[in-house]
């Protein structure tokens, strides 16, 4: 078997990158038929062992163990996970400094990034086109406790080398956020050489779609970068302690309130209200907290009804196929 890295999936046939080069692939019928889930075929950065064939092409015979992802719940009213990218070190979330600076998507970005294991950098892109910079900088590093951020423009080069700096050798990055905001722009610099199609701005100032697939590539100082579609939405999958982490002030004054399970409404000696009375903790930045929360809790709700309805269809199966063999037998 050969190890390879998965670097693009289209609609079942994967890329791969080994020693040997590049590798058309399909995976295995054994993998398709133990397969539960989108989690358990490949994604872009997954290692695999794969059966290098004639003219190029490969088999994905096996899908080696994961030591970080990113995940998010597919879009829709479907409870299963989607991998956005596998095995990374350090994830840039890229937002644009010319639109209105939603800093709620950032923290519910930063949950999920936070979850993953890898290491989140936020990216505040077209400086070029903002005449509030330093303003959105400190805004944003307020609510993103131990995150670095920084301020770039694509279009002109600038910052660019902060984010080269923090890709070394043999690490992996990956570039997440919304449709539009300058992701494959970065790449581009990063590459010093136009890999990934890019559109001009649009009239009404937001940028435009143009990455149609997630793709992995290798960086001129051995590093790698992830580059991903814009993503219109982001629905928590497993990020429990994801919201923690992105939310540390308020986890923290939790740990002050004079009850355990106080559950920070109207309770005497609950530390987060007396903050929010204070001004000292915003009452937004309260409600999106506990937004995530009860999202995740719904998700979670929906995964248990899931598992559980998939077991049953196991055993259902299980039962019809001994009765078959009975039936076989018995003639």
């Amino acid at each position: 078997m050969l190890p390879a890295r998965v670097a693009e999936e289209q609609r079942g046939v994967y890329l791969l990158q080994s020693e040997r080069g590049g590798h058309n692939a399909t995976v295995t019928g054994r993998l398709i038929h133990t397969a539960t889930g989108r989690e358990d075929f490949p994604a872009v950065g997954d290692w695999v062992l794969a059966e290098p064939l004639p003219a190029g092409q490969a088999v994905i015979r096996e899908l080696l163990e994961r030591r970080s992802k990113i995940s998010r719940k597919v879009a829709g009213k479907t409870t299963e996970e989607q991998i956005i990218a596998a095995n990374v070190d350090i994830a840039f979330l890229v937002t644009s400094l010319n639109q209105e600076l939603n800093v709620r998507r950032i923290e519910r970005y930063l949950a999920v990034i936070w979850e993953s294991g890898a290491t989140p950098v936020i990216v505040l892109n077209k400086t070029d086109l903002s005449d509030a910079t330093d303003h959105a900088v400190e805004e944003v590093r307020s609510l993103a406790l131990g995150v670095d951020v920084l301020a770039t423009s694509a279009a002109l080069g600038t910052g660019v080398q902060g984010i080269s700096q923090r890709i070394g050798p043999g690490q992996t990055a990956v570039f997440i956020g919304s449709s539009g905001v300058g992701k494959s722009s970065l790449v581009n610099r990063l590459m010093d050489v136009q890999v990934q199609g890019v559109h001009e701005i649009r009239s009404d100032d937001k940028g435009r779609h143009t990455t149609t697939s997630r793709q992995m590539m290798v960086l001129p100082g051995g590093g790698l970068v992830i580059d991903t579609p814009g993503l219109r939405e982001l629905q928590l999958w497993d990020a429990e302690a994801g919201i923690s982490l992105a939310f540390q002030d308020i986890e923290a004054l939790a740990a002050e309130c004079a009850f355990a399970d106080c559950s920070h409404a109207a309770e005497p000696g609950c530390a987060i209200q007396q903050a929010v009375d204070e001004g000292d903790l915003a009452m937004d930045r309260l409600q999106s907290y506990r937004k995530l929360e009860r999202e995740q809790l719904f998700v979670e709700s929906k995964k248990d009804k899931s598992l559980r309805s998939a077991e049953r269809k196991k055993w259902k199966q299980v039962h019809k196929d001994y009765r078959q063999r009975v039936k076989f037998l018995g003639k």
